[in-house]
């Protein structure tokens, strides 16, 4: 594999942007696609410019996952954590649904985040993969999507 560098354009002083956006996962577990938000964000603060993405969401029972979707990776790692963790009473996290203390572990095992390259302004993400909001849990059906750019 060739070794690919990339020389900035031309040096600049680091700047951060953060902010949040909304979005509803419903009442069932799921894997969903956020790459285009990603870089629509990086398109308002990180046009030409190099740095870090990093993608955060502020809950005690979700995940960022990068993965291919699309090709049922996505459906392939929910089953996976079905497997692994159970939705049943073993849990001493008990409330909410039945199972709902398996949801409060899945951060354990798919981080609450994701820190990505970011080259010209884009992600520099491979062919096949994409940012992903983990969620199993049902119970809370809005979740936040913190974004932030150093760079």
């Amino acid at each position: 594999m060739a070794d690919h560098t990339h020389t900035p354009h031309a040096p600049h002083s680091p700047s951060f942007r953060t902010e949040t956006f909304e979005i509803t996962t419903g009442s069932r577990e799921v894997a969903l696609d956020i790459t285009d938000r990603c870089a629509r964000f990086l398109d308002g603060h990180a046009v030409g410019r190099d740095g870090l993405l990093n993608v955060f969401v502020p809950h005690a029972t979700a995940g960022i996952a990068v993965l291919e979707t699309g090709s049922g990776s996505d459906d392939d790692l929910l089953a996976a954590l079905r497997d692994l963790l159970p939705a049943d009473e073993r849990w001493r996290h008990r409330h909410g649904s039945p199972g709902h203390g398996r949801d409060h572990v899945v951060p354990g095992l798919v981080a609450p985040h994701a820190t990505l390259p970011v080259i010209d302004g884009r992600l520099a993400l491979g062919v096949w993969q994409s940012v992903v909001l983990v969620d199993t849990n049902g119970d809370n059906p809005r979740r936040t999507v913190r974004l932030s750019f150093l760079g």
